[in-house]
């Protein structure tokens, strides 16, 4: 337990929870709003829990993941995942360019663009869900859902084959890694990752589709390098599946742990978009959170933060906030307005949030029309987490119906 703000903790934070948090989040947000921690490398860093503390912060915009020498390094050996690897120093991270990056890749992620794609998400799940409906009970969310649908989506927006998706997840895992991959694993996999789209994108200039790497690979006015592109893809597959796959097991296993939740949506479904924000607002294995490097002297809760010094903000302990949500632990399925941290805040917020919504929500409406009885397989606490990854997430949601 946290007593006293020089204490130091391991980072991230031991959970034997699977859907409850740790408890020293609260103790945090109460005593130690800027904590003292350590990364797996053995790194000093600061840790931000409290929600207006984690926002001011990732709405700051003299402050991005842009590292400086002295920036604590998630993991040892030179595949950091947050700061060292290829992908991440070939997009721009910070002012004019990490705009106008962000411009050319809005479009494909509006309100209208998830409008448009929505009946096709909603297609796929019904084939997903009757692919395992044919299979028989048990099943698992995860496996048979989660992982498929958002990976079927993604492909579409890039332009790549789905039939590839498992290399994708593979590529993916060692990219986020922390623990769980040896740096010749890593160098290879991202190798492999990089050649892949690299052959792709040579393909999209030659002979374009109706697709955003045919689209970036092909505009005149785009200033984007074939390193930006290929790395941009690697970023959206990474993105765009490795989050929402583990997102769509966690909110149904949120959802099943207590059935009268299950029943409540089933007896009104008009509560589903309320639903998938308080499943993301409770998520507590997020991840690792977002890191800032302070390039300049700044205060935060009353201390002085030094230039040097790398802050992680806990967006999913900001969102158990009770000065910000009241009832804060508790899940509210009609919790409106729900300013959850969840994709972020400011200009770095998530790109592709308004996609991920869509995918959440499909799935949920899709699941509770087809599978009405669906329950749990297994007790809560047999769940297993998702351990030596940037991400969280469970390994299997086991249902039945």
């Amino acid at each position: 337990m946290v007593h006293e703000s020089t204490e130091v903790l391991k980072y991230p934070i031991p959970n034997d929870g699977v859907l409850e948090p740790p408890a020293e989040w609260s103790e945090l947000r109460g005593k130690c709003p800027v904590a003292h921690v350590t990364f797996p490398s053995g790194d000093a860093a600061r840790l931000l829990t409290r929600y207006e503390d984690v926002k001011e912060l990732l709405a700051d915009t003299r402050f991005t993941r842009g590292t400086g020498q002295d920036a604590a390094s998630v993991t040892e050996g030179e595949h950091d995942p947050l700061n060292n690897s290829e992908m991440a120093m070939a997009i721009p991270q910070e002012g004019e360019g990490h705009l106008a990056w962000r411009r050319q890749l809005n479009k494909w992620f509006t309100a209208k663009q998830m409008a448009r794609l929505r009946p096709r998400i909603a297609e796929v799940a019904e084939r997903l869900i009757d692919e395992m409906i044919a299979k028989g009970a048990p099943a698992d969310i995860k496996g048979d859902l989660g992982f498929p649908l958002p990976v079927w989506v993604i492909c579409e927006i890039l332009g790549v084959p789905e039939e590839d998706r498992d290399k994708f997840s593979y590529w993916s895992d060692t990219l986020l890694n922390m623990t769980r991959y040896d740096g010749e694993e890593i160098r290879a996999a991202q190798t492999e990752f990089y050649m892949y789209l690299a052959g792709h994108v040579a393909a999209k200039r030659a002979n374009p589709g109706e697709d955003l790497l045919s689209e970036l690979a092909n505009d005149p006015e785009s200033t984007m390098s074939d390193a930006t592109l290929i790395a941009t893809g690697q970023g959206l597959l990474v993105a765009g599946h490795e989050t929402t796959a583990n997102m769509i097991g966690k909110m149904v296993a949120m959802l099943l742990a207590d059935r009268s939740r299950w029943e409540a949506l089933l007896a009104d479904p008009k509560l589903i978009r309320s639903a998938v924000e308080e499943s993301l607002r409770l998520d507590v294995n997020a991840g690792f959170g977002m890191i800032r490097y302070i390039d300049q002297e700044i205060a935060i809760a009353g201390e002085t933060i030094a230039p040097g010094t790398t802050v992680v903000c806990s967006m999913a302990a900001a969102n158990r906030d009770e000065s910000a949500f009241e009832g804060a632990d508790q899940m509210d399925l009609s919790r409106t307005p729900n300013p959850h941290l969840a994709f972020g805040a400011g200009l770095h917020s998530c790109l592709g949030q308004a996609l991920a919504r869509t995918e959440l929500q499909v799935t949920l409406e899709v699941l509770l029309r087809k599978l009405p009885t669906l329950e749990l397989a297994v007790p809560e606490g047999d769940l297993k987490k998702v351990e030596g990854l940037l991400v969280g997430g469970l390994v299997a949601v086991p249902v039945r119906w």
